[in-house]
């Protein structure tokens, strides 16, 4: 990677498919004793073998710009492509289309998207959240909520989770009604020029001057949203405005550790088993692993099983699991392993993309457990409380 960022080596396909190989997990910015930012190194490399044009396709190019370049930087058009899904969900297509098992005559690598989509409930529910949301007692702090792209138009239900346990917690929220990408799935894939811009967008989304923090539920996004201090780092307009947006990003867990949060005043009857699989990009990225264990252990009724290898990526990785579905099953198959040995009914985690790929393996093994965010959960015991 040096020695091509230095021009002493051409980027070659070879050079460009190892970048692509390797995870993007961190786990190796945990190891390294020098602290070396391996994420910066990896997206310039990615960006290298992009501009060299070396692994270009016909079909690879159409998909990247229909993708990368369009839907993720369109927020309404993502907003339709998600309202598509949810009437292929909740319709009935879905269950029809695999019942007569018409996925199977789909290329392998769409055979395997089609099977991450998420099973919905027929009946709709609209988990509207209205710019500013104000707690019923005294306002303790002002807070940005950031609702993501996948997270809400797959998984809306987090987010309003997110901002009822902030409410709870004495936090007045305020939600821009028209948010970009975060630009993390971009960096990762080497289109930097483009996640540099959604970074703009997003900085100029929120008035973060009047906010104590800004507030995201998921690991991947948070991770990237605190290096936008680096990202626009040359940018003289952006700069200064950019680190102090990352300053104040905060990650729900991280952001309730911090202001104390209340402990929901229930009776939990018998002990629920739970396990917490780590998202890469919350512990490697963000060196946050403690805090969701401290909101999973404050719920009354939940026992915390600790996972084995729980730092371990589940092959979601962004989009790893379409661009190497082979690896990412192999490390779907390990971690679904773990969290059966421990004989937990639920297994918690902080990123759409592992919650999607570990409801994905536990429908494939047949494995009886169900995938929650930790603040779902604590918000279903702050409505217990009523």
């Amino acid at each position: 990677m040096r020695a091509i960022a230095d021009q002493r080596l051409e980027p070659s396909r070879i050079f460009a498919e190892e970048m692509y190989f390797c995870l993007g997990c961190l786990a190796c910015e945990t190891a390294c004793p020098a602290g070396v930012k391996y994420s910066q190194l990896f997206e310039a490399a990615r960006e290298e073998a992009e501009q060299s044009g070396v692994l270009r396709k016909p079909n690879r190019d159409v998909i990247r710009s229909l993708i990368l370049k369009g839907l993720f930087t369109h927020p309404r058009w993502l907003r339709f492509a998600g309202r598509l899904l949810w009437f292929y969900r909740a319709s009935g297509a879905q269950n029809l289309f695999r019942r007569l098992r018409l996925n199977t005559v789909l290329p392998y690598r769409y055979r395997e998207l089609e099977r991450m989509t998420p099973v919905a409930s027929a009946k709709f529910s609209n988990h509207l959240i209205r710019p500013i949301e104000r707690p019923t007692g005294g306002i303790a702090y002002r807070v940005g909520m950031l609702t993501g792209c996948v997270q809400d138009i797959v998984f809306s239900e987090i987010n309003r989770d997110t901002v009822d346990v902030l409410l709870a917690n004495g936090c007045e929220v305020h939600t821009p009604s028209v948010q970009y990408c975060c630009g993390s799935l971009h960096a990762h894939n080497g289109e930097v020029e483009v996640a540099k811009d959604l970074a703009r967008r997003q900085i100029d989304a929120f008035d973060s001057g009047a906010l104590d923090a800004i507030i995201t539920n998921a690991a991947g996004c948070g991770s990237h949203l605190k290096s936008y201090g680096i990202l626009l780092g040359d940018d003289s307009r952006y700069s200064e405005r950019a680190r102090a947006w990352a300053a104040k990003v905060r990650d729900i867990h991280e952001w309730l550790c911090l202001v104390n949060f209340r402990r929901p005043q229930i009776r939990g009857e018998g002990k629920l088993p739970v396990t917490y699989h780590e998202a890469c990009h919350l512990c490697h990225g963000q060196k946050i692993t403690r805090q969701p264990r401290e909101v999973l252990q404050a719920i009354p009724g939940l026992e915390l099983r600790e996972l084995a290898e729980s730092t371990w990526c589940c092959g979601s990785a962004g989009i790893y699991n379409i661009t190497q579905p082979e690896m990412a099953a192999k490390l779907q198959e390990r971690k679904l392993r773990h969290i059966a040995d421990t004989g937990a009914s639920i297994v918690a985690t902080a990123n759409p993309g592992c919650i999607l790929q570990l409801q994905s393996g536990a429908r494939r093994f047949s494995t009886k457990v169900s995938v929650r965010h930790p603040i779902s959960l604590l918000a279903e015991a702050y409505r217990s409380e009523r």
